[in-house]
């Protein structure tokens, strides 16, 4: 049987509400199951949760069902990557030291089946957003994370999964946030990138990003595909690499 290397990104977990995520997270854990049986290894390409933040001897509560998945995947083998996204940039140590995954901030270029694949999470690449990057530089800042952390959990917990979710809410209600899944490949920073990158680097066959949200693949040139990954908040895709061709798809549990 040939072993499969599988992508997914932006799931998001602990939005909009405990309960609705507790319905994702089910299907993600399900996601789990069906692709176990052939998966080599999964990259999870950001953004897994909607706000994460550790302490020292303090989590996040819940996530339970996934995180004993996480440890059935280890023990059969499959190796787990994360990329950490925007939203959970504050991940530390825990999920590296207690399920064995490797954690990643920063793009990589991987040899997988041959095939040499660029990854990373899509957000702040190559020149321009410079507000943003502004911000992740505060949000990376290891002064700023330990003042942080001197605030109680549930008050800093609190803070965080408030302004995440208002910040989602108002996203989504502006044209120009809803514009960027239509975007002309061209027009897209990661396609910029990607093209800027493979001019250095012209063996790379695979990009592959998650942060848009729309699951997407374009061509780069005759070779090279740019691939978006998509999302669990609406279209529950993913990208499954069997060696030769890098796919897109959608899972649905009924239809299994």
């Amino acid at each position: 049987m040939t072993r499969k290397t599988y992508f997914i990104s932006d799931l998001h977990f602990g939005i909009p509400s405990r309960e609705e995520s507790l319905v994702r997270e089910q299907l993600f854990v399900d996601w789990l199951e069906y692709v176990k049986n052939d998966a080599d290894a999964i990259y999870i390409m950001g953004d897994l949760f909607d706000f994460w933040f550790e302490y020292k001897h303090v989590v996040p509560k819940g996530y339970i069902s996934i995180f004993n998945k996480f440890i059935e995947l280890d023990k059969l083998g499959i190796k787990l990557h994360l990329f950490k996204g925007n939203h959970d940039l504050w991940l530390f140590r825990y999920l590296k030291e207690e399920f064995n995954i490797a954690l990643y901030r920063k793009p990589e270029i991987v040899t997988i089946y041959d095939k040499v694949f660029f990854l990373a999470h899509g957000d702040g690449l190559g020149p321009g957003d410079n507000g943003y990057k502004l911000l992740r530089r505060i949000f990376e800042s290891k002064f700023n994370q330990k003042a942080y952390s001197l605030l109680p959990a549930d008050l800093a917990f609190g803070i965080a999964n408030y302004f995440s979710r208002k910040s989602r809410i108002s996203k989504q209600d502006k044209p120009e946030y809803l514009k960027t899944h239509n975007l002309k490949p061209e027009d897209l920073q990661q396609f910029k990138y990607a093209k800027k990158v493979l001019e250095q680097n012209p063996e790379i066959d695979y990009f592959v990003f998650g942060h848009l949200h729309k699951p997407r693949q374009i061509n780069l040139n005759d070779k090279t595909t740019l691939t978006f990954v998509g999302d669990w908040l609406e279209h529950y895709s993913y990208a499954v690499f069997d060696g030769e061709n890098l796919e897109l798809k959608a899972f649905n549990k009924n239809n299994l």
